[in-house]
């Protein structure tokens, strides 16, 4: 089958991640810190905060790899990868059901388990089509427009719901509402307009189910050094980052003491993500011109430098001018290490590597989160200094920085062809 080259294409094939992107970026750091304020203490709200994402991101960092495995040994007559999407996106209209339209604080985290479930199944198979429909010299392109189909939907997540939902949290059926289209459509572009081959059970190793299982999962660490060289760069980076995301929405309440707080965290996330949309299109030209290492370079240095300028942000206004040269640092960074995680990937088996990168996506959420408790002891201890928040900022700045010296250690190679079956 012909590989995938023009922008419509590319287009339709990367659809799937405005859906994905505008969930998570409207649940994160807007939906789930509101809704929590009306069942938990508010001296501990970063802690429950922080210990309920970490739960869910540890199941999203087993399932996701897990289904990239799966799909990249799937037989269907639709091919590998779509079949799951279609089962993911059922199971994710469920669990968002349960999130608007039931209350209390264990319906709110079974919901918020379900939908990592569900929502990981679908991710690992569909981080697949990339490199199994597109072209080589249009990784870096195709890498910049995923990125900017995430960042674009991030914006319209932070504005619609910070808008529908109420200041104080307490009903988020509308947005769920919201959440439910937008996801429906984005994953019918993507799996009825982007055609694969049917797969077939000759594909496959000759033998027993369980051997073909187990080959399946089979993981050559030795053979792919480089990769996991680039898993550990890219989770320390974003180790960084999620700790702003995650508590940004108290920060804005405690410390720069906003009017609402559910609103103005919606409104920085857009505005600082326009320079992040704007850098990420471009680190996908600038990757396939001047090589991924390079922009992932300067992508650590100018993420730092804006984690160090947030601190000094007094104001909203601020706030936004400062993070946006932290918004530019993270687009470079999102579509080089994406181009570059699909250069390095064995071919025949991108599902189950690409997967493995949610070791360091979801796997860097997850500790991220675990700053909370830490947050609340350290603004505890002196209180009205905000120790805990200025240690978050610190924290993001060397995170990013030491996420450099990692980048030495990974080798650019030709693509490994996959193990003979």
């Amino acid at each position: 089958m012909k590989k995938l080259t023009t922008f419509r294409e590319l287009l339709v094939l990367n659809t799937y991640w405005i859906g994905l992107s505008f969930k998570w970026n409207a649940l994160h750091p807007i939906v789930l810190p509101a809704l929590l304020l009306n069942y938990v203490p508010d001296a501990q709200k970063n802690t429950y905060l922080g210990l309920f994402t970490f739960i869910g991101l540890i199941v999203a960092t087993l399932v996701q790899p897990l289904a990239g495995a799966i799909s990249d040994g799937w037989v269907s007559r639709w091919g590998r990868r779509r079949p799951l999407l279609v089962a993911a996106t059922l199971f994710d209209l469920v669990f968002l059901a349960l999130l608007g339209w039931s209350g209390g604080l264990v319906w709110i985290f079974i919901g918020y388990i379900g939908l990592q479930i569900s929502s990981n199944m679908g991710q690992g198979p569909a981080q697949g089509l990339l490199p199994d429909r597109v072209a080589p010299d249009k990784t870096g392109a195709a890498s910049g427009l995923k990125t900017f189909m995430d960042m674009t939907a991030l914006i319209i997540a932070s504005l619609v719901a910070g808008r529908l939902l109420d200041p104080k949290g307490k009903d988020a059926s509308l947005v769920m509402l919201i959440l439910i289209v937008v996801i429906l459509f984005s994953a019918a572009v993507t799996i009825f307009g982007t055609r694969e081959e049917p797969s077939y059970r000759s594909e496959r190793k000759v033998g027993s189910w369980l051997h073909e299982l187990k080959q399946q999962f089979r993981i050559d660490f030795r053979a792919n050094t480089s990769y996991w060289w680039l898993i550990a760069q890219r989770g320390l980076f974003l180790l960084g980052i999620y700790g702003i995301q995650a508590f940004a929405q108290y920060y804005l309440r405690d410390v720069l003491k906003v009017e609402n707080p559910v609103k103005t965290t919606g409104d920085l996330l857009a505005a600082l993500t326009v320079a992040l949309v704007i850098l990420a299109v471009a680190g996908g030209w600038l990757s396939d011109r001047f090589g991924a290492k390079r922009v992932l370079y300067a992508a650590s240095f100018l993420s730092s430098f804006g984690f160090l300028l947030l601190w000094l942000a007094k104001s909203p206004s601020t706030l936004v001018l400062y993070g946006s040269v932290l918004g530019a640092g993270i687009g470079l960074f999102l579509t080089a290490s994406w181009a570059l995680a699909n250069q390095l990937v064995p071919e025949g088996e991108s599902g189950k590597y690409l997967g493995l990168t949610n070791l360091a996506t979801a796997g860097s959420g997850a500790l991220a989160r675990l700053e909370g408790p830490l947050i609340d002891a350290l603004n505890a201890a002196h209180p009205g200094l905000w120790l805990g928040y200025l240690g978050m900022f610190v924290f993001g700045a060397l995170c990013t920085l030491l996420s450099a010296f990692l980048l030495n250690r990974v080798k650019i190679f030709v693509r490994v062809p996959a193990p003979k079956k």
